[in-house]
């Protein structure tokens, strides 16, 4: 008779007879997330809508309003002012818009159900969600970048600072995201995810300045994530400024706010 040796928590080692006995039991808990991580990118980038919304209308918008002068930007080269506002578009399409979308279908098909009876824990599946936004947002970023360079871009300030106010800014949309996913349903979460986002991009400071909107309003856009992501991120690129506080405090209550509510009203079924 052939025997086989194992030990349990792995793939199998090979016993005296040379053959290969199973180890059964789950696989390291950073190997989960990561593989989960490289599963929801993969599923992100292979989605149209999804590239339409955190690629294609973000560059167009750079191009199109940074070559043809149809708004009034202000002194300076319009790209200097418009290049802040989308970066600050971008990281609001991938952590709100399609994040939003792509967990409430996942949640209506059953698929959140299942992962959530795998051996990968709930939070550490939404840490791999967010590490799938943070890489389709460096994959935005550097793509925008080069893009507003060739345009004639000339940003200044501390990388440091732009780095916080991007993190807090997905932190932010993320929460929000997730919050609409995990309470609405699918269809509901399609819907107000696009309207919130063209009614962002229209009064969030991304393409037409704060200032021209009347003094009432602007108290009120004012203390919106995107319009505190897209200001503060102006203020360091374009003006150089070292860390723009008010906006970054925002932010930081946004995050906060929906985070804890999207950890306490989240339903997985």
């Amino acid at each position: 008779m052939t025997t086989t040796t194992g030990t349990p928590g792995g793939t199998g080692t090979p016993g005296a007879s040379g053959t290969y006995a199973p180890r059964p039991g789950a696989a390291p808990l950073g190997r989960m997330i990561a593989a989960q991580a490289v599963l929801e990118t993969k599923m992100l980038l292979r989605n149209g809508e999804q590239l339409l919304l955190t690629v294609i209308i973000p560059t167009l918008l750079l191009v199109l309003f940074s070559s043809v002068d149809i708004i009034d930007t202000g002194a300076g080269e319009a790209v200097d002012f418009l290049a802040p506002g989308v970066l600050a578009l971008a990281v609001m399409s991938t952590a709100f818009t399609g994040q939003a979308i792509a967990t409430g279908f996942e949640r209506r098909y059953g698929v959140l159900k299942r992962l959530a009876a795998s051996p990968l824990p709930r939070w550490a599946l939404m840490t791999a969600k967010t590490a799938s936004v943070l890489v389709t947002e460096v994959l935005q970023i550097v793509l925008l970048t080069v893009i507003a360079f060739a345009l004639g871009w000339s940003p200044h300030g501390n990388p440091a600072a732009v780095l916080l106010l991007l993190v807090f800014g997905t932190a932010a949309f993320s929460g929000l995201g997730l919050l609409m996913a995990g309470t609405l349903k699918a269809e509901a979460t399609l819907a107000a995810a696009n309207l919130v986002f063209l009614l962002l991009l229209v009064g969030g400071g991304v393409i037409v300045p704060l200032d021209k909107f009347p003094d009432a309003a602007q108290d009120v856009l004012g203390l919106l994530p995107i319009s505190a992501l897209s200001d503060g991120l102006r203020d360091v690129l374009q003006h150089g400024a070292s860390m723009p506080w008010g906006d970054l405090g925002v932010l930081a209550v946004w995050a906060v706010v929906g985070l804890a509510a999207a950890g306490k009203f989240f339903r997985w079924e």
